[in-house]
């Protein structure tokens, strides 16, 4: 059987090998054996599992990763893929989020609702029922600092204006996602600021990057399954 220095595994995954040893001690890749000095013999295996675990970080983060892999190690392939198919599909709810953002956003005309006329205050209520959200739902975003609404100088109750209104259909678009959530603020904040230009831009850049993180997913399913062919589980 052929064996592998653990300097050589570094190199080609421009890793140091005090990292292998932590991936090791993680549990993610199976103990190797030792040569009679006490040196680690990694085989083409466990050079199988750390290219895998390089690949997949990136995509699919540290602990998802880790989870993948104990189940790969347990042979549990399908539990294994099925990890990483939710996670695409998470990343797939975002990329259909960002799209409906960026669209709302190339179109800023508020839509229209049959028997209802946009009025420049509307009342909490009238702003849920414009939205097709619940009045609990814009207190929370307005306590979470997405929304500064105005108030009434007689009664101090909030007043929405068309702009707090595309600010509502924005957050009810994003909030569903994981990655906007990181964004969101900024892109609400813009149009508040009446600069569409800027919170478009946010969003595209947002949306490239879920493109770079579909590219990586994909590179660490490529290795998963090669990972699976060396194993012999496919």
């Amino acid at each position: 059987m052929d064996y592998y220095k653990p300097i050589e595994i570094a190199r080609e995954l421009y890793i140091s090998t005090s990292a292998l040893r932590h991936y090791e001690s993680w549990g993610v890749v199976p103990a190797p054996a030792r040569a009679a000095n006490g040196y680690r013999l990694y085989t083409k295996e466990h050079l199988a599992y750390f290219r895998c675990l390089r690949t997949m970080f990136p995509g699919f983060g540290v602990a998802v990763t880790c989870e993948v892999l104990r189940k790969i190690q347990s042979a549990d392939v399908d539990g294994a893929f099925w990890l990483v198919n939710k996670e695409q599909a998470v990343l797939q709810s975002e990329k259909v989020a960002a799209d409906q953002t960026l669209e709302l956003l190339q179109h800023p005309e508020l839509p229209t609702v049959t028997g209802k006329k946009l009025k420049n205050r509307m009342t909490i209520g009238e702003a849920a029922a414009f939205a097709g959200v619940a009045t609990s739902a814009i207190r929370h975003w307005e306590k979470e600092g997405l929304l500064t609404p105005e108030r009434d100088p007689e009664n101090g109750y909030r007043l929405f204006t068309p702009t707090h209104l595309r600010k509502i259909l924005l957050i009810r678009t994003l909030r569903s996602t994981v990655y906007f959530l990181k964004s969101m603020k900024d892109i609400v904040q813009a149009v508040e600021h009446q600069s569409i230009e800027q919170a478009k831009k946010l969003t595209e850049d947002a949306i490239r990057s879920i493109h770079e993180r579909n590219r990586h997913q994909l590179r660490g399913i490529h290795r998963l399954i090669e990972l699976c062919k060396v194993l012999r589980l496919l």
